[in-house]
């Protein structure tokens, strides 16, 4: 399992704790599995995380944050850039963090009446050679259903994304509420 944490100006960023593997054992009846053990680490440091790449192999992350729509909601998400830096297509196939009951890839799909509808999407997205894959707002992204604790301003969430080819990669995602919704991720409503 490799952790990762954000560079800023090319130095890594030393006041994020890393959190060893571990099980909950007390879980919403509606949990589907377990990963690593989540923690919101306070970030001291005050600084803008918008920028930061977490690289490892062939696959990048960029611009991640997490957030939720309000306060003490039982819901939230995560957006990211991918990239894919190899020169052969790879999928991302699932997620994990101990954040939430439940954590899933998801979209949104018009429901043929004009309504926006989010959905699971069971079998991930693909991320062609050299191609970035967008989790945006109103878009696809990542799921936290279930919340185990609130979203905090400048907190780190830890979050596994899993890929077919490239395995397990690790990332400290800080949340962002206070970004707008014309920052590059398009939109997104309240789960």
């Amino acid at each position: 399992m490799r952790i990762f944490a954000p560079f800023i100006g090319g130095i890594l960023v030393a006041t994020f704790s890393v959190i060893s593997p571990s099980y909950s054992a007390s879980v919403e009846t509606d949990a589907l599995h377990h990963g690593t053990q989540l923690h919101m680490l306070q970030n001291a440091s005050g600084m803008d995380h918008s920028s930061h790449a977490m690289t490892d192999g062939p696959m990048m992350v960029m611009d991640a944050y997490a957030r939720s729509s309000r306060p003490n909601a039982p819901t939230g998400a995560a957006f990211m850039m991918i990239k894919n830096a190899s020169d052969a297509a790879d999928r991302l196939v699932d997620v994990r963090s101990d954040i939430a009951a439940r954590v899933e890839l998801h979209t949104h799909e018009d429901d043929g009446n004009g309504v926006m509808r989010m959905m699971h999407v069971e079998d991930g997205f693909e991320i062609g050679a050299g191609e970035t894959l967008m989790l945006e707002r109103g878009g696809k992204h990542v799921m936290f259903m279930g919340l185990n604790e609130s979203l905090v301003q400048d907190a780190m969430v830890s979050v596994t994304l899993i890929f077919e080819i490239a395995g397990e990669l690790d990332v400290m995602i800080p949340v962002d509420l206070e970004r707008q919704t014309s920052g590059g991720h398009g939109t997104h409503s309240d789960h």
